[in-house]
């Protein structure tokens, strides 16, 4: 008996594992060789047919760059931008409880609601940001108006990144700041001892030690920026056109006329998330050990 007690402990994670994660995995994969009505009913076996048809579509391939240029922007941004707020929330300053907890209000509030809000700051007729590009006499030099920063896709992808960014900071800095607080500060008193200077102390000794919690911060980023879908859905649809959508974006609009093909570009969402997960991990180096 006692062998099997290992079991009660492990088995229910075991079992939310499968329930959770593989079996709608298998539906996914399953799914995708089907073909299904837009109401959900199987009309049998339909092969390689969903496939062909989503990568025959005329903006696939856009889509699939622009979703890439996305994750790698968005978690970019995010990651310098956090670094600098982890270092400097480390520090003691007045008023840095206040600035901490400041900083929580991004992740703390839904998403989708931010999204909104910034959809609504950027109307073209009554925005606040609208509004200040009036009052500083800059309304001509950014098209009038009347322009919409949403309407274009060359303003509208800056803006998106601009607000991914702004709801991935937050928890970004506080997982650096957990792994800064893990750094003994003996090793910068040897580093002061030995001369080292603030920006030589900081490369080779900060960033090697906040490794780990950096590679887990932007791992997590890649996936959740990847996958994400209220923030371009809420501002943009996608649109105009498909210029601002990414990959899942485009497997939410088939979803509306052909769920088999909606199942295809999901099959390959998954796998431009494991390959961009197992390039990550190569490029950071994750399993060697800090010198």
């Amino acid at each position: 008996m006692r062998a099997l007690e290992p079991i009660a402990w492990v088995g229910p994670a075991v079992v939310l594992i499968v329930l959770v994660v593989l079996w709608p995995v298998i539906e996914m994969i399953r799914s995708s060789f089907l073909k299904i009505s837009r109401f959900g009913v199987v009309q049998g076996s339909n092969g390689l047919a969903n496939y062909d048809k989503l990568f025959n579509e005329k903006d696939f391939a856009d889509i699939m760059v622009r979703s890439v240029i996305w994750v790698v922007a968005v978690v970019a941004l995010t990651v310098l931008i956090s670094l600098a707020l982890a270092q400097l929330f480390n520090q003691r300053f007045p008023g840095r409880k206040i600035a901490r907890w400041a900083l929580i209000a991004p992740w703390a509030a839904s998403v989708l609601m931010t999204a909104i809000i910034f959809k609504w700051m950027l109307d073209p007729e009554v925005g606040v940001i609208n509004q200040i590009r009036l009052k500083l006499g800059l309304i001509d030099a950014m098209g009038g108006a009347a322009a919409d920063q949403l309407g274009d896709a060359s303003t509208a992808m800056p803006w998106l990144v601009f607000v991914a960014v702004f709801v991935s900071v937050p928890f970004t800095t506080y997982a650096l700041l957990a792994g800064l607080a893990t750094i003994p500060s003996d090793v910068y008193e040897a580093a002061r001892m030995d001369g080292a200077g603030r920006l030589r102390t900081y490369w080779s000794i900060t960033l090697p030690l906040l490794r780990p919690a950096l590679t887990v911060a932007a791992l997590i980023n890649v996936m959740n920026v990847f996958n994400s879908f209220p923030i371009i859905w809420a501002m943009t649809h996608g649109q105009p056109g498909y210029s601002t959508a990414t990959s899942t974006i485009l497997m939410f609009i088939l979803k509306g006329s052909d769920i088999g093909e909606s199942a295809a570009m999901s099959v390959v969402n998954f796998g431009m998330v494991i390959v961009l997960t197992v390039i990550f991990l190569r490029v950071s180096r994750w399993n060697k050990e800090v010198a």
